[in-house]
């Protein structure tokens, strides 16, 4: 039986008839890597706009991917992408750096939204760097328009930075087949050179466990 398509504007709509003008999707991308940096992206759309194939970025494949992120990035009312590196993950921990990327990524759009919406279930309150009014969406990447996009532009930004600036500088780690992941090859890797600078040593406990 044919699955039917969701209203990925259903969160923006309710939103909307609460009385909030402009409304943003917020995701990240690269909480689970050994290494790099963890990204976030925060997306306004047009009201209503419908982006054939849209969808949660993970579900996606990565010619797909780069596809939408063109689209989205054409068609945004405005959008913004940012970075927590990884010393800020391993000062902070990963929760807070993930929150503090998506801030910056608020931060970086033209037109401020009245409300955001966010990926996940966790309380972005007093405790986070989140200071921009926001409601969470679980599994909103699959549920709402402006987090899947945001889930895209995220997803590609980061491989693109894992790809262009990671794995050129420290070619013996081939950044470029896993990302930064924790795969067979990584900690092959590992186990060969020992971390680099951009690797999250907070991430590596285990595998530093397994050689002592």
């Amino acid at each position: 039986m044919k699955e039917e398509p969701k209203d990925l504007w259903l969160y923006e709509n309710e939103a909307f008839s609460e009385g909030f003008e402009t409304v943003c999707g917020v995701d990240e991308a690269g909480r689970g890597p050994l290494a790099g940096p963890v990204c976030a992206a925060a997306v306004i759309l047009p009201k209503g706009l419908v982006i054939d194939g849209l969808n949660d970025s993970k579900k996606l494949t990565d010619k797909k991917r780069r596809e939408l992120y063109d689209v989205i990035t054409q068609s945004a009312v405005s959008y913004g992408i940012a970075m927590a590196t990884e010393q800020e993950i391993d000062e902070i921990n990963i929760l807070q750096a993930t929150f503090l990327a998506m801030q910056r990524a608020l931060d970086k759009l033209a037109v401020k939204p009245d409300l955001a919406l966010i990926d996940g279930n966790r309380d972005h309150g007093r405790s986070s760097a989140i200071t921009t009014p926001h409601e969470t969406v679980v599994g909103g990447d699959g549920r709402s328009a402006s987090i899947a996009a945001a889930s895209v532009l995220a997803k590609v930004s980061r491989d693109r930075y894992v790809c262009r600036v990671l794995d050129p500088l420290y070619p013996q780690y081939q950044f470029a087949r896993h990302k930064g992941y924790g795969t067979k090859l990584h900690y092959a890797m590992l186990d060969r050179y020992g971390p680099c600078p951009e690797h999250r040593m907070s991430f590596l406990t285990k595998w530093k466990e397994r050689r002592t």
